[in-house]
């Protein structure tokens, strides 16, 4: 394969969780412009519903699966019942910004419940049936800058993220033999539904905007191609690698 062809997932099913908003959304419509079959997660149906309507609108192909990814053992049975996919986009993610004084157990369970158990076992639970089927796929770890540096009032967030960085290196080696390759996309503050009132407030707007180099809030946009890229042959030889997508926020 060569030239655009490199790029294509033509005849690939892909899975993307917490795909009804936001990086998730937006990362669903650009597998299914590439060519792949799509299916939709999340607990939100009516989103994911117009979601896939949309996508099929556009001449690509998408289903959906209403699933909340923290029922381990749901989400885990629905992957089951399905043929593996080629491609899981491991999305879904949650914060809560505030100083570490301020945090409760129930801001943590929130966090390292979403961002990391939920995400480690829909990992065990796709690659599983990627193994049984001897199918050579892409797990893709929504991860961020966060997960390579710190800031204030997102100890949680960091520490889900750095696990996060260290978990896909771990099952990167793990699945290499099998041809599994497994990366993270790390980008910076992208502007998003669960974003945007962050940007309302103009001291952190301009903290934000003097930390990326580029001198803009990141639109999902920025996002999809790096997407495109993990999911297709022209990454074939990348694994256990962070993608960083940050404007340069982690150049110094």
């Amino acid at each position: 394969m060569s030239g655009a062809d490199i790029f294509s997932l033509a005849g690939k099913r892909a899975l993307v969780t917490g795909a009804g908003r936001g990086l998730g959304l937006a990362i669903s419509h650009a597998l299914a412009e590439a060519g792949a079959a799509v299916t939709l997660c999340a607990r939100t149906g009516a989103e994911i519903g117009a979601a896939a309507d949309e996508i099929g609108a556009s001449g690509g192909r998408a289903e959906v699966l209403v699933c909340d990814v923290t029922d381990l053992a749901g989400f885990a049975a629905a992957i089951a019942a399905r043929p593996a996919f080629d491609i899981f986009v491991n999305n879904a993610g949650t914060n809560r910004p505030k100083p570490l004084s301020e945090v409760s157990e129930a801001d943590y369970d929130a966090v390292l419940d979403l961002n990391v158990k939920a995400a480690i076992f829909a990992a065990q639970a796709v690659t599983a049936r990627m193994i049984a089927e001897s199918v050579r796929g892409s797990v893709i770890n929504m991860s961020s800058q966060m997960g390579h540096v710190g800031a204030a009032n997102r100890t949680l967030y960091c520490a889900s993220k750095w696990a996060i960085e260290g978990f896909t290196k771990a099952l990167a080696v793990e699945l290499g033999p099998r041809g599994i390759r497994v990366n993270t996309i790390c980008p910076t503050f992208i502007e998003t539904p669960m974003t945007r009132p962050f940007f309302e407030d103009a001291a952190f707007r301009e903290a934000v905007l003097k930390k990326i180099k580029l001198g803009r809030i990141g639109q999902p946009g920025d996002v999809t191609g790096a997407a495109v890229f993990l999911a297709s042959e022209a990454s074939s030889l990348m694994t256990g690698s962070a993608l960083m997508l940050d404007g340069g926020w982690t150049a110094d």
